[in-house]
């Protein structure tokens, strides 16, 4: 069962107990990411996220790193497109400990100016690594394909050029926009007790109510496409086709629809073209949803010579899932196997601490697990095969990293 709490500035807490466990996860949730970025701040909620990690008026860097060694514990953060997220696990014996540092790290980091310079130089090295790794870099030119100058399609980690304006200053006014009362989520998951939740209602009733009034504004999904010559030992390529946002009433349905697609090894894109053709090594899809967008990914690499005869193999396999949809018996399967994956994940106070986060910032609302295995079990075949013939038929996005800098053939429309 979970618990909601909502402070008076606006700061929600989710706390969920589980007593037959001896650890406790504790996230520290932001409603912002590289989608509420403006152009020349791309990247800023990114490096914010680095910088909370290198000192507060206390601490130090070491000391925040030492903090968590030397209790067992582990802590860490990731940034997305739309919201960033603060965490720690620890036994909980040391709960109010993690709540102590991780509050600290929130509001009392100092930005320091060394400190600054050298997180700048890591992140450059990250967005380096990240350009010399074509099947990750790839999945970037795609979200720029399909939603164009849309916030939705900047990069997380920003540009070089970017980067190289943040200070101390630009980090506090956007943390003065958006972490603010009613954009932050306190998710809890594990062994509780009373003291920790009294400890988070006290500490943040401190945080800032929100002010500044951010409207987002919806994307509209393009069927582009970005070609980038690189010598690489493999072709990179990437389909994006329209798909749903968070919440909506047929994602369960997409979400079976990329299982069979591309999700799993008894997937058709996995089956025909790996295993039947053997023309790759690694290919699947996967559904990204957002508030107000979604979209499904198809990504494959393959040989530079096989390029041609990949795209036809991706594109055949595609339109004859749009035109025979699945069967009873795959449905059946794809439902287990859901439903499976969704109950082995909650086994992890990680795991739920996320959900529950997730679910607060993005839906507002929660369901038991038998509410979300009530609405698996009662997706329909004609529900599915209907939004795949609505989906697969579409235009795709494009995005294609190779020596030749030339789009195949079959994929030129």
């Amino acid at each position: 069962m979970i618990t909601r709490i909502e402070l008076d500035n606006g700061v929600r807490i989710l706390a969920e107990n589980i007593s037959t466990v001896r650890s406790i996860s504790i996230g520290v949730w932001i409603g912002t990411g590289s989608r509420n970025e403006r152009k020349h701040e791309n990247g800023i909620s990114h490096f914010l996220e680095h910088m909370f990690f290198k000192g507060t008026q206390t601490r130090s860097a070491a000391d925040i790193a030492e903090s968590f060694d030397r209790i067992g514990g582990q802590v860490n953060a990731f940034t997305s497109k739309e919201y960033t997220c603060y965490y720690a696990k620890v036994l909980d014996e040391h709960a109010e400990f993690a709540v102590d540092v991780l509050s600290d790290m929130f509001f009392n980091s100092v930005f320091d100016e060394e400190e600054l310079r050298k997180e700048k130089n890591v992140v450059y090295e990250e967005i380096k690594m990240v350009d010399d790794t074509p099947d990750d870099i790839v999945h970037d030119l795609l979200s720029e394909a399909s939603y164009g100058t849309h916030s939705l399609g900047f990069p997380i980690l920003g540009t070089v050029s970017t980067l190289e304006t943040f200070n101390g200053d630009t980090l506090r006014e956007y943390m003065d926009r958006f972490y603010t009362g009613d954009h932050v989520v306190i998710s809890v998951a594990g062994n509780i007790s009373d003291e920790v939740i009294e400890q988070l209602k006290t500490i943040f009733a401190d945080v800032s109510p929100t002010t500044y009034e951010h409207k987002d504004e919806t994307p509209v999904f393009l069927p582009n496409t970005i070609v980038r010559k690189k010598e690489t030992e493999q072709a990179h390529l990437c389909l994006g086709y329209p798909g749903l946002s968070i919440g909506e009433k047929d994602v369960y349905a997409l979400v079976l629809l990329n299982n069979l697609l591309g999700g799993s090894m008894s997937s058709r894109l996995f089956q025909e073209i790996r295993e039947k053709r053997g023309l790759c090594y690694s290919v699947f899809s996967y559904h990204s949803s957002y508030q107000d967008s979604g979209m499904l990914t198809v990504y494959a690499g393959t040989a530079h010579q096989q390029l041609d005869d990949l795209a036809k193999a991706l594109q055949q396999t595609t339109l004859r899932l749009a035109d025979e949809g699945m069967n009873e018996k795959e449905l059946t399967n794809g439902k287990e196997q859901l439903k499976g994956s969704l109950m082995l994940s909650l086994e992890s106070t990680n795991s739920r601490m996320t959900r529950n986060g997730k679910n607060e910032l993005l839906l507002k609302k929660h369901r038991t697990l038998d509410e979300v295995l009530d609405e698996i079990n009662s997706v329909s075949l004609a529900q599915v095969n209907t939004l795949a013939a609505a989906i697969l038929n579409e235009k795709p996005s494009i995005s294609l990293i190779n020596t030749t800098g030339t789009l195949p053939e079959v994929l030129v429309k």
